[in-house]
């Protein structure tokens, strides 16, 4: 007897063949029409809007008048001001340290002396001169009535009245009177010679007379603005040689500290520049008036001082490439009331607050809401739109958008996860 095909399957079989031919045969699920509930979302109506670029530095204050006295004459110090110490507060004008100037007193006494020497010596040249061309007038006349005596005795002579005896002694007396004139010539003509000789003289011993007071000026060390002394380097009775710092003090009149800021926070401060001008132009002709400068000491944030930007020194910074800008705050020890307020003094360490010019017209949102390079839109229906933009900088939680975002577009500030293009969305608008 012949089994039917199937029934010679083992069991397991027919089971599998049952289920798949069930499947198989049996009606899809119902369709319904309809879609989802909205997710409610918080956004934020994108509008243009007039922005001030801000940054933060740190630094060490430092005075922005330095005076290190140095002496310039050898001697010992004879007198030194009271308040000549560490720490204190001298006005300008004060002197402050006398070296012993009996040395440079008693080489402006000789060099005076050496100068009244020549004056005597000049008069004297003069009344010389004077009176040797008195003589030479005389003597001139005498050799003319010599000379007319020489013609008459040699004419009597070869006439034979008189012997030639006489016409020689005549001539011998002519001769004699022209070198005495010559003689009193040539003295003459060494008197502008002489006169130059004296007036080298004199210029040497003015010099050394200017040199002496000089010295004598130098003998006495006087305060050139109102200071804090820092150091002192001579004692009283010590000596002192040319060349040696004695005093070094700060100007107490203003405080300068150097802010070392990223390049791109430069240029965004001082706004856009003109065409043609370039980093190395805004350096050297900082637009200074338009960035605004609150400056704090770390130990006391609470106390703000008003601050400006005056230059930017020589070069940037050759590790982090920073630009150094040179903060300067006037009258650093105004309201000082220590240990309440107290003033600001060098070395302190202190936080600069940078206002620049303002971005006019710019669009900001929050941080939050940037996805990497793509921001959520509510677009046209409530529905999603994922959209790529370019970032600007980022300030106080917010970040400038530079491409991608039109005033009037509604960004979708909360996470979405996932968030899917063309899903429906429910608006709440947020506070700005």
């Amino acid at each position: 007897m012949r089994l039917s095909p199937l029934l010679s399957l083992p069991p397991i079989a027919l089971g599998i063949a049952a289920a798949v031919w069930m499947i198989s045969s049996a009606p899809g699920p119902a369709q319904i029409e309809g879609s989802g509930p909205a997710l409610p979302v918080r956004v934020i109506t994108v509008a243009a809007a007039d922005l001030r670029p801000t940054a933060t530095a740190w630094g060490n204050l430092r005075a922005a008048d330095t005076w290190v006295a140095v002496a310039e004459v050898q001697g010992e110090v004879i007198w030194r001001h009271p308040d000549l110490e560490p720490g204190r507060l001298i006005p300008e004008g004060t002197e402050v340290l006398r070296i012993d100037p009996a040395d440079y007193e008693l080489a402006l006494a000789q060099s005076q002396a050496d100068l009244a020497a020549l004056a005597a010596e000049t008069a004297q040249l003069t009344a010389e001169a004077a009176n040797t061309g008195r003589i030479l007038d005389l003597e001139r006349a005498r050799l003319a009535l010599a000379e007319a005596d020489l013609m008459r005795t040699r004419t009597l002579a070869q006439q034979g009245t008189v012997p030639q005896s006489r016409a020689d002694e005549a001539e011998r007396a002519t001769l004699l009177a022209r070198r005495t004139v010559a003689e009193l010539e040539n003295t003459l003509a060494l008197t502008p010679s002489r006169e130059a000789r004296i007036a080298a003289q004199v210029a040497r011993s003015e010099a050394a007379i200017d040199r002496a007071r000089r010295a004598l000026d130098r003998t006495t060390l006087t305060t050139p603005f109102d200071l804090r002394v820092a150091e002192v380097n001579a004692e009283l009775f010590q000596t002192v040689s040319p060349g040696q710092a004695i005093i070094r003090a700060d100007g107490i009149a203003a405080a300068e500290v150097v802010a070392y800021l990223p390049i791109d926070s430069f240029r965004r401060l001082v706004g856009d520049a003109p065409d043609g001008i370039n980093l190395a132009n805004l350096m050297r002709d900082l637009p200074a008036a338009q960035i605004a400068v609150a400056l704090s000491p770390l130990s006391d944030p609470t106390q703000v001082w008003t601050a400006r930007v005056v230059r930017i020194e020589g070069a940037l910074d050759a590790r982090a490439r920073t630009v150094p800008i040179v903060v300067r705050v006037e009258d650093p020890y105004e309201g000082a009331a220590p240990p309440r307020r107290l003033p600001l003094v060098p070395n302190m360490q202190v936080q600069l607050s940078f206002a620049g010019a303002p971005l006019i017209g710019v669009l900001a949102i929050p941080e939050a809401a940037l996805h990497g390079r793509m921001v959520l839109v509510l677009g046209p229906g409530d529905l999603l739109e994922l959209r790529p933009v370019t970032a600007g900088f980022a300030q106080d939680g917010s970040v400038v958008i530079t491409e991608g975002l039109t005033p009037g577009d509604r960004v979708v500030i909360d996470d979405i996860a996932p968030a899917i293009p063309g899903m429906a969305l429910t608006p709440i608008e947020a506070a700005p």
